[in-house]
């Protein structure tokens, strides 16, 4: 019986630090819980936009990776690039904006 437990015991241990293992972030990889706060922050940044008037939302493309929004898509001025930099710096959780939007 004693015997089983041990068992037991190494294999609940392998499966614990195999799946914390797997989901911890690296440079180039997310963990699990950086993922849900990068898909928080993508969202707010899309709504922000959004809410702007003096931008066409569907033309600028979001993503976020460990905190870092980068905006790509192709907009109609430089101050609707300024702008959109802008309101995306203005989110909460951002680390920094990089900006790879070009002139229509």
């Amino acid at each position: 019986m004693n015997q089983s437990r041990k068992y037991l015991s190494a294999i609940f241990i392998a499966v614990t630090l195999a799946s914390t293992v797997g989901c911890a972030s690296t440079s180039k990889q997310e963990g699990a819980a950086e993922y849900v706060d990068d898909s928080l922050i993508t969202g707010k940044v899309k709504a922000a936009i959004f809410n702007e008037p003096t931008l066409k939302s569907a033309e600028i493309n979001v993503e976020t990776f460990k905190g870092v929004v980068q905006l790509s898509g192709f907009v109609n001025s430089q101050a609707d690039i300024n702008k959109a930099v802008a309101v995306a710096r203005g989110v909460s959780g951002v680390t920094s904006v990089k900006n790879d939007m070009r002139l229509k």
